[in-house]
């Protein structure tokens, strides 16, 4: 009964999804979470949208953008899980992936963001940069209610105060 019930919740998304998918403009959108990380919507635009609606899952392709409050991230796909509501819960971005949060400029091959604990992971090689400061590193955590930034392997030049 429990996954008939699962399965009644996902199929009564499905118009959401078509509509998303035959809007007549070149991008697809939509605007599929409320109320996780402070109540602000996940705005995704792409060129392709695929849903597998009795997974969970779904993918976007071709100019991916992924925004969340102060969060913005661009990429060439975007993978993603979303519950039963449809609640967008957890995402990866691929292909060379742009981020900007609070100022914070973020390049990286992949990117994993975890809406549940609203935090941004970047590996394969990162650059940040804020300001005329950069730094490299092999992996960097966001925080991104906080904007705190953690790194691994840490290379960089921070500007300092020229004294007259």
């Amino acid at each position: 009964m429990r996954a008939t019930v699962n399965t009644m919740r996902r199929l009564a998304s499905f118009p959401v999804a078509l509509a998303t998918l035959i809007a007549p403009t070149p991008l697809a959108r939509a605007e599929i979470l409320e109320r996780v990380g402070g109540g602000d919507a996940v705005g995704l635009e792409a060129e392709k949208l695929e849903i597998d609606i009795m997974a969970g899952e779904a993918t976007l392709t071709g100019k991916v953008t992924l925004s969340k409050g102060d969060l913005t991230v661009n990429c060439p796909r975007v993978d993603l899980r979303f519950d039963h509501a449809p609640h967008v819960t957890w995402a990866r971005g691929s292909g060379g992936v742009t981020a900007d949060v609070r100022g914070v400029h973020a390049e990286a091959p992949s990117v994993e963001l975890d809406l549940t604990r609203q935090v941004l992971d970047l590996s394969g090689g990162v650059k940040l940069t804020r300001g005329q400061g950069w730094l490299t590193a092999d992996s960097a955590r966001i925080d991104i209610a906080t904007a705190k930034v953690s790194l691994a392997q840490v290379k960089g030049a921070i500007p300092v105060v020229k004294v007259p």
